[in-house]
């Protein structure tokens, strides 16, 4: 990933998308006006942060991206494998949908997500012109809900698996990702032998690996080009809210994609 700063908002780009028709950034913490513990560009409404501030940070986002905050389309992300197409913006006034994926193939919509630990999966047809983002906990990646999204978007738009290409944004790192004895017997359930691919033992325990956990269900999808971030939110608190890092009491970073023109 490439770090950018806008002179407002520092932001991070995937290079394997770059040339592939969209409008793509995961924003770091920095360049927003929301105070500690939700220092600085807060994207998250139900945190505890002033909603003004999170509405300001919002804009700052939309705006270094040179995209009317208008465009956004958002969901209530609540760890479940539910998909949403997104054929418009989402009015101001309109609740939120329940949904951990968001797909489109309108060029004035602009997918928006809130992330502080959970991983950004960013989805791209190049071909189909279809973008698609996931937010995936460890429910959500133990679920396989990165392969409940490319299915969707195969039987709603017609995609193919060989032009999709698939990014893995700044999440916890195995490192940092510790698990009880109930998650690790889901993972097993859900993975059987692989599942030893994905449990990394450590001194205090059994950890988790989501990156390749994700990996391992984008492939087993047929999607052969995927863009590992490999930044650790927990590890990098100067750029990054993470739930774990902070103890919970955090914001949460915007991610964001459009499909160009």
């Amino acid at each position: 990933m490439k770090k950018i700063d806008s002179g407002v908002v520092r932001y991070f780009a995937f290079e394997s998308l770059e040339n592939a028709g969209v409008i793509q950034a995961v924003f770091s913490r920095c360049g927003g006006i929301s105070k500690a513990p939700f220092a600085s560009l807060n994207t998250g409404g139900t945190v505890g942060d002033e909603p003004d501030a999170v509405a300001e940070n919002r804009k700052r986002c939309f705006t270094s991206l040179g995209l009317n905050l208008e465009t956004m389309f958002d969901v209530w992300q609540v760890h479940s494998n539910d998909v949403v197409f997104a054929e418009a913006p989402r009015p101001a006034g309109q609740p939120h949908r329940r949904a951990d994926v968001i797909l489109t193939d309108r060029p004035g919509v602009t997918l928006f997500m809130r992330f502080a630990d959970c991983v950004p999966v960013f989805l791209v047809d190049p071909v189909k012109h279809v973008i698609g983002m996931v937010h995936a906990g460890w429910v959500g990646s133990v679920n396989r809900i990165s392969a409940v999204a490319v299915q969707a978007m195969t039987r709603q738009y017609g995609c193919r698996p060989d032009d999709i290409r698939a990014a893995i944004g700044p999440s916890i790192g195995v490192e940092h990702y510790p698990i009880g004895e109930e998650v690790v017997e889901r993972v097993k359930q859900s993975f059987g032998d692989d599942s030893n691919k994905l449990l990394v033992k450590y001194d205090d325990g059994i950890h988790l690996d989501l990156w390749k956990t994700n990996q391992l269900v984008l492939e087993a999808q047929g999607i052969e080009r995927i863009e590992q971030g490999g930044i650790c939110t927990a590890c990098h608190l100067e750029d990054w809210f993470s739930h774990r890092g902070e103890a919970g009491r955090t914001g949460r970073f915007g991610a964001l994609l459009a499909l160009a023109g």
